[in-house]
């Protein structure tokens, strides 16, 4: 049965969310330290308000989790390739996002690894995704929230990153729909970055 009553709990967490990202970008010099914080204060959300999903094997999400991150790392690389031989100004946004927020260090790295990654799949996948999906079908729930997932990165001044969690957040969106898995999706949020930041940088 769909519910028809306001879920406050999906508002609230949601606009706490937009409130946190806004200071995130505001200052570049404390990014990291702000996105940790903002992602901390997520998770907490989250948890305090929704159970985790975990319905694979360790085995399975696994697997599944690098081959998806691979994927979804050769969709993008896809995407740049069409942008460079297009010549499209996206380009040029793409290596100014790179150095304005790719990670750089190496505490930068852990805290992506093993606090952003996961904040942000059990945050917009295990808590706003998983409500939503109360609502109304899989596909417009998947939508509705991968565009509110995008919408707190435009504080970043970048549409082109907007559009990157637009896209990360449909493919991540119905996977989740698919395999009830947030460690699933940790393993592919994690495989994807590392690709894209260390191994086959875009830039």
């Amino acid at each position: 049965m769909i519910k028809k009553l306001p879920d406050i709990r999906l508002i609230v967490g949601f606009l706490i969310a937009h409130v946190l990202m806004y200071f995130t970008f505001m200052d570049r010099s404390i990014f990291w330290y702000m996105f940790t914080a903002t992602m901390l204060c997520l998770i907490s959300y989250s948890i305090l308000n929704e159970e985790i999903d975990d319905e694979q094997t360790f085995g399975t999400y696994f697997i599944y989790g690098v081959f998806s991150g691979l994927l979804l790392y050769v969709i993008f690389w896809t995407g740049y390739a069409i942008i460079d031989i297009l010549n499209l100004p996206f380009l040029n946004s793409i290596s100014s996002l790179y150095g304005r927020y790719a990670p750089s260090n190496i505490w930068q790295y852990i805290v992506l690894l093993f606090i952003l990654v996961p904040g942000e799949e059990i945050f917009w996948r295990g808590f706003i995704q998983k409500r939503v999906m109360k609502y109304t079908t899989v596909t417009t729930a998947v939508f509705i929230s991968s565009l509110l997932y995008a919408s707190v990165n435009l504080y970043s001044g970048y549409w082109i990153l907007a559009i990157a969690a637009l896209v990360g957040g449909i493919f991540w969106g119905y996977l989740y729909a698919w395999k009830r898995s947030i460690p699933l999706l940790i393993v592919s949020h994690i495989v994807f970055d590392l690709v894209l930041f260390i191994i086959f940088p875009l830039i």
